[in-house]
């Protein structure tokens, strides 16, 4: 398996905190760690998304706001670099419209998501870099032996490449609807 690169045991050349926060890409490993990150960083962001607006009875916008953030996530580790961008411009403009409409200031797990998501812009585009630099083209070949691995690995390389175009749709209305609740008029004033 090593010598085909399918396994994970190359070490790895930071610590997992860092490379949360502040990834590296050094090595392929690294490459593919970084988009899988993103991957799971967006996968959270959704669910959790979905799941609060099920419990708060805004079930429309938060099941809006999971599938844009999922296929983002997709997109992330598909190395879209507008996926990332777009999530985190997201996020950050909700955290905006929650602090003017609610005088909410963002929670404890509201700057970390953001801090991850910012990490995955800086993480695609360090990848994409290296990719360019080493003359990678393709993705290393993904497993699929768990759930994990066919959520991450297998359902972005088949779905990003047609759901890429509702994705664009969705970032276009989200970012779209954010700033004009940033902007308008608030209620009552």
């Amino acid at each position: 398996m090593q010598t085909l690169g399918l396994s994970d045991s190359t070490p790895r050349t930071e610590s997992r905190l860092r490379a949360l926060f502040w990834p590296t890409i050094r090595n392929d490993v690294d490459f593919d760690y970084v988009t899988a990150q993103g991957f799971w960083i967006c996968f959270a962001v959704g669910l959790l998304t979905a799941a609060v607006s099920l419990f708060n009875g805004t079930a429309p916008e938060g099941l809006f706001e999971g599938a844009f953030f999922l296929l983002a996530g997709m997109g992330v580790r598909q190395r879209s670099r507008i996926a990332g961008q777009a999530a985190f411009a997201a996020y950050l403009l909700r955290a905006l419209v929650l602090i003017r409409y609610y005088a909410r200031p963002p929670g404890f797990l509201d700057c970390v998501f953001l801090a991850l998501l910012f990490a995955n812009i800086r993480g695609n585009w360090l990848s994409a870099r290296w990719a360019k630099e080493q003359g990678v083209t393709e993705p290393p070949v993904r497993l699929n032996q768990t759930i994990g691995d066919r959520l991450s690995d297998q359902l972005p390389r088949v779905v990003w490449p047609k759901g890429r175009f509702l994705f664009y749709a969705l970032a276009g209305v989200e970012v779209a609807l954010l700033l004009v609740a940033l902007v308008a008029p608030r209620p009552g004033r």
